[in-house]
């Protein structure tokens, strides 16, 4: 994301709705693709080959490609517009995901991933840029209500959509359906979104900075994606996440000190903005958490198939669309903390349900209501506690704040995954060992002159009630990480009405015409608010 004004172009408007509504298709297509996947993974194995984790690089090359390349958005919107920018990310966007639908084997189909995940990572962060220029403040919630319809409805609405497409047409689709949404975003965004200029004199790039940056998350997402395969305590494992660390120590270590820092850390001085990034990280591990392993349940232990899967988390996607454009509209009128906190204690009550109710026998209706109550948290309170947190940042810092939320969804996604998957797989192998040590010839008579296809029924028998009670665990400790979140949330309040500073102050100037002094966190006195 660019600083908010770097771009020259139109400020604030009364005519917002008609460019927002095209933003928020635009926006809809990137988050849709990191969850569309989920589902269809079976189809494409056995249509592509490849084990188990090999197909799992379909998800995490396309986290990798989404979180790494964000941080270029700031520079990219400087050097070429916001404008140019978020269109060329789109038909970037398109052409990757057009590739994926044609790939010819796994190997192909994950390099595809990455090429459509470089452009669909500037997507959302531009366009937030963009909204902020063009949307009053007095309206910003509404406004980011919508655009929410497509940053938080797409993920929930991923399972469903891929279900159906796979149900009657090929796992290609799920990559395929999206060309002509994307063809439409693109054509009337040439007439309804605003021209917005780069600067005439941009920076020089941040390249240590970004190489450091790079890394440092790359090795998190990798971690997260397989440390459990590979061993927490392995060589390797442990060798990636002491680099990541200190690749990530060394680029605050560089930021601190180039007069053109690729993220200005004094985004990081602003409490509210920080909480904001917290609250956000909990609400995607419990969103994709939920997200990814509710649907392996379904499948893999109560045999649904794709089609009966969606159709249970259906209900979740209905609900983001009702409630995310409302949660942003009661953030205008009432500001974030109420709509944010009941959101988060639903979420609560629905995960700590599905924790105890999670079993071989579980119905449809209950799993459906379930989920739908775990998910009010993000329904209710993602885009109130976005809004506020880059709402509190000054307005040349805006862009880098958004750059950060994108950044954080990215790496919380991936470890929502990682660590839902940990706590399965170690409760599991804890349960297995129980389970074998109870269940003995002695223990179990009748069974003592059973023929292998009834010891075959009872060992799925006792492994279906293996993963129920794990992932509820699982859950347990997730609606924990809800509770503390919840504390958390007391702490928002809506920012105070900006005023007016006179022209030519730091915080009226755009950022790439400032001061190294005014952009720099350690050369100004006022560095923040």
């Amino acid at each position: 994301m660019t600083s908010q004004s770097t771009s020259a172009g139109p400020g604030p408007s009364a005519k917002w709705l008609a460019p927002l509504l095209v933003l928020m298709l635009g926006s809809f297509l990137p988050p849709m693709d990191s969850a569309i996947v989920n589902v269809p993974i079976p189809h494409i194995q056995r249509d592509l080959g490849g084990g188990n984790d090999d197909v799992a690089w379909i998800s995490t090359a396309y986290s990798l490609g989404m979180a790494v390349f964000v941080p270029l958005s700031n520079w990219l919107s400087d050097r070429f517009g916001l404008t140019r920018v978020l269109r060329a990310a789109l038909i970037g966007f398109l052409l990757g995901s057009g590739l994926c639908g044609l790939a010819w084997d796994l190997n192909s189909l994950i390099a595809f991933r990455v090429l459509t995940a470089i452009p669909g990572s500037l997507v959302p962060v531009v366009t937030i840029s963009i909204i902020y220029r063009i949307v009053p403040r007095e309206s910003i919630g509404t406004a980011m209500g919508l655009y929410g319809l497509g940053v938080i409805v797409a993920p929930s609405m991923g399972p469903t959509l891929g279900g159906l497409i796979v149900q009657d047409l090929s796992w290609r689709w799920i990559f395929l359906f999206k060309e002509p949404i994307g063809v439409i975003a693109v054509i009337a965004g040439l007439f309804l979104i605003p021209r917005m200029e780069g600067s005439p004199t941009v920076q020089k790039f941040d390249r240590w900075g970004y190489l450091t940056f790079a890394y440092g998350l790359s090795a998190i997402i990798v971690v997260s994606a397989k440390g459990q395969k590979w061993h927490w305590d392995s060589y390797l494992v442990m060798i990636l996440s002491a680099s990541a660390v200190l690749s990530l120590a060394l680029f605050a270590a560089i930021e601190n000190e180039v007069e053109n820092p690729l993220i200005d850390l004094r985004i990081f001085r602003c409490w509210p903005f920080v909480n904001s990034l917290l609250l956000i990280g909990v609400l995607l591990i419990m969103l994709f958490g939920v997200s990814y392993y509710i649907p392996q349940f379904l499948q893999n232990v109560q045999g649904f198939d794709a089609h009966n899967t969606g159709m249970v988390l259906l209900p979740m996607g209905l609900l983001m669309v009702v409630a995310v454009p409302l949660a942003g509209k009661l953030y205008d009128w009432i500001g974030p903390r109420w709509p944010a906190l009941v959101g988060m204690l639903g979420s609560v009550v629905g995960l700590t349900l599905i924790s105890g109710g999670i079993s071989v026998d579980m119905g449809r209706t209950e799993a459906s209501i379930w989920v739908m109550i775990a998910m009010l948290g993000g329904a209710l309170g993602m885009m109130p506690i976005m809004t506020n947190g880059l709402s509190w940042l000054p307005p040349h810092l805006v862009g880098y704040g958004g750059a950060m939320n994108n950044v954080m969804q990215r790496a919380a996604s991936a470890l929502g995954v990682a660590i839902v998957g940990v706590i399965v797989s170690r409760s599991s192998a804890q349960l297995t060992s129980d389970m074998s040590a109870l269940q003995t010839p002695t223990s179990l008579p009748q069974y003592r002159d059973a023929d292998q296809e009834t010891l075959a029924g009872l060992y799925q028998q006792t492994q279906g009630h293996i993963q129920a009670t794990a992932d509820g665990d699982a859950f347990l400790v997730t609606a924990g990480l809800a509770v503390v979140a919840a504390l958390l949330v007391l702490m928002l309040k809506k920012p105070p009405r900006p005023t007016s500073p006179p022209s030519g102050t730091p915080d009226s100037a755009p950022a790439s015409r400032q001061s190294p002094q005014t952009r720099h966190p350690g050369r100004s006195a006022n560095a923040t608010r």
